[in-house]
């Protein structure tokens, strides 16, 4: 794991904006450091290292290939470079590899056989710079599923990219505007998803793609904007050129054509094997390793085949709050007693979180408020003291159906599906025109409801009838989503949708974000076993009657009878509490209170000239006399947090 920045085409000192750009870096890539420049010092490389595998200076990034042509910079790991190496020779490579990092491999795959067909055949998580000295073509590459972050844009004049926002705004002569047009969907989500970011001329490049750039990397714009607005869509140019490797979408309907036609229990048995291969591949490290354990499934199913497979005791991790509502590190200890592994725990307060708060803007980078941000924190700081890499659980809820949400979704379609569209729009539209449904909540929301044109339409409606939440930001410019799923309507295939919905948005711009800032802000290494691609691949194949037990609502099905075979149906099958912290009550009721009140203060507010100050006193005095905990309070305190410190 590491952090990558890259300049191209600067006018000014590029190198020393490339060394203050890997030196904000410095915790993903505390082992080492290295800059690379083109003959013409047209094109920068920077890297920090945090070394894993090969843990000589052969792995030193940025690296130049065998033969002169090309270099690299590279955050992640590739788990299969025997399959590369063997793909080379096979195609006529004949020389000898200096060390045995995956970086050397990768690169040479890159420049023999093409980045396209490397990357189809790689598995792992990237984020991936590799510069061509003959073509004078950069090649940026993001992992399938998003696990590794990569932004890129224009910064005073040049093109330059890196594996945190953070480290753009260390190049010399950064005045990039805020990007007030996206602040109406973070207030509804909590962040901001790709290809988006908190800058104006700042980008994510979205996961499974490659952007190819060539000299002399002037201005582009690469989404499409009309009348103003933003589509959202990654659009190709004569120097730039946007190319999808991996589309999730299509992999989930190939998958829902042609279904598993085995029994439940062959489901199981091929979904174990699947995982063990993933596993055993991830487990591959020369530093110590070990796993996050929760009370939930998919941790503990990770943790038990890691235990099959391992000689030794797995090392476990696992945070507690004092509050019995949200600790589940109770049940984690019998489940890693069960397992028999090496077992870490640690209790976290409203002290712990409070002192975590003023970190998480330098962390994030941008508005990031998934709250569960600071016990992830946390964990991964415990962690990073006993092991360098450690695996999770994460992908399980959006890849078999895990989330009780996607049954109030089904439940509404249900009922609402059968009547004609244009009726429903039309109904919807009258009824949020009259003076009811703009008194009565409930009356509007489900006036909102009906004008949803599919189930995933529906789900991200839910989001958006948050209280406030559109009205939070001044700038009423709203940009649309880049999400145009298939529009599938029948129930039987509403669960693939929402989670096909949350494979593209929520799980790469949230989870895995949070995943990422967290464990590399302590130099931890995570990597998650369930998005493997052929995992992934395979569970989008499964009937939904292998995923979902309709009776119960309970999913996850196939999941389950895989873990069920290691660890006591009774030990697991419990109420999910979630890993969260009681942040409402915290803000109410303690010391952060004085924190939150400053931090929306009317004359602030009004002052930074981003938030409508009334609606947020709104909001904050509805909290405080005694109304409900909503997120969208989490979202205001973790975007002025941010503005202060950005």
């Amino acid at each position: 794991m590491c952090g990558i920045a890259g300049l191209c085409g600067f006018r000014r000192d590029s190198e020393n904006s490339i060394q203050k750009m890997i030196d904000r870096l410095q915790h993903r890539g505390p082992d080492a450091s290295g800059i690379w420049h083109s003959p013409d010092d047209m094109v920068w490389l920077g890297h920090r290292r945090l070394a894993i595998r090969d843990l000589s200076s052969n792995g030193a990034q940025p690296m130049v290939s065998h033969s002169g042509r090309c270099a690299i910079c590279y955050n992640g790991e590739i788990y299969n470079i025997d399959v590369l190496k063997d793909k080379l020779y096979e195609s006529g490579y004949t020389d000898k590899f200096r060390g045995t990092s995956d970086t050397e491999v990768l690169l040479e795959a890159i420049e023999y056989l093409g980045i396209n067909e490397t990357l189809k055949l790689s598995k792992g998580m990237f984020a991936i710079a590799v510069y061509d000295l003959e073509t004078h073509e950069i090649c940026l590459a993001r992992d399938r599923i998003g696990e590794k972050p990569l932004y890129y844009g224009f910064v005073n004049g040049a093109f330059a990219f890196a594996s945190e926002i953070g480290a753009l705004k260390e190049i010399e002569g950064f005045k990039n505007r805020i990007c007030e047009e996206i602040l109406n969907i973070y207030f509804c989500h909590g962040y901001i998803p790709a290809p988006y970011s908190a800058y104006r001329d700042i980008y994510k490049l979205v996961p499974g793609t490659i952007l190819k750039v060539t000299a002399p990397f002037s201005y582009f714009n690469p989404v499409c904007r009309e009348d103003e607005m933003i589509r959202g869509e990654q659009l190709s140019g004569d120097a730039w050129k946007f190319e999808t490797y991996y589309d999730i979408e299509e992999v989930a309907v190939s998958g829902m054509k042609n279904p598993f036609k085995g029994t439940r229990q062959e489901a199981a048995d091929e979904l174990e094997r699947l995982l063990k291969e993933s596993i055993k591949g991830q487990m591959v490290s020369d530093v110590p390793l070990g796993a996050f354990l929760s009370a939930g499934i998919d941790s503990s199913t990770v943790v038990s085949l890691m235990q099959d497979i391992s000689d030794s005791k797995v090392r476990t991790f696992t945070i507690g709050m004092e509050d019995p509502a949200f600790n589940e590190a109770a049940i984690a200890k019998e489940i890693a007693a069960h397992l028999g592994t090496e077992h870490t725990e640690m209790y976290i307060t409203e002290k712990d979180a409070k002192e975590v708060i003023p970190n998480l803007a330098y962390m994030f980078g941008e508005p990031f408020a998934d709250s569960s941000q600071i016990p992830t924190y946390l964990v991964s700081k415990m962690t990073r003291n006993h092991v360098t890499v450690s695996l999770s659980g994460d992908g399980g809820d959006e890849l078999f159906c895990g989330y009780r949400s996607y049954e109030s979704v089904r439940r509404i379609w249900g009922k609402m599906h059968s009547m004609p569209y244009a009726l429903r729009n039309t109904a919807g539209k009258l009824l949020l025109g009259t003076g009811a449904a703009k008194k009565d909540k409930v009356k509007g929301d489900k006036a909102r409801l009906l004008q949803a044109k599919s189930p995933e339409d529906l789900y991200r409606i839910q989001y958006e009838m948050e209280p406030d939440a559109l009205d939070i930001a001044k700038n009423r410019i709203r940009l649309p989503y880049s999400l145009t799923l298939a529009g599938r309507d029948t129930l039987s295939e509403v669960n693939h949708d929402i989670m096909l919905l949350d494979m593209k948005m929520y799980h790469p711009d949230d989870i895995l974000v949070k995943v990422d800032r967290c464990g590399m802000a302590v130099s931890l290494e995570s990597r998650i076993p369930l998005l493997d691609r052929d995992v992934v691949e395979f569970a989008w194949s499964l009937p939904t009657e292998y995923l979902l037990d309709k009776k119960t609502n309970e999913g996850k099905q196939v999941l389950r009878d895989v873990l069920y075979r290691r660890v006591p149906k009774e030990l697991v099958d419990r109420p999910k509490k979630g890993f969260s912290i009681p942040v409402g009550k915290w803000i109410r009721d303690t010391e952060l209170r004085s924190w939150a009140e400053d931090m929306i203060a009317f004359d602030k507010i009004k002052r930074e000239g981003f938030l409508n100050a009334e609606a947020v006193q709104r909001v904050f005095s509805e909290f405080f006399e005694g109304g409900e905990y909503r997120p969208v309070l989490w979202y205001i305190l973790m975007f002025e947090e941010w503005l202060e410190k950005a």
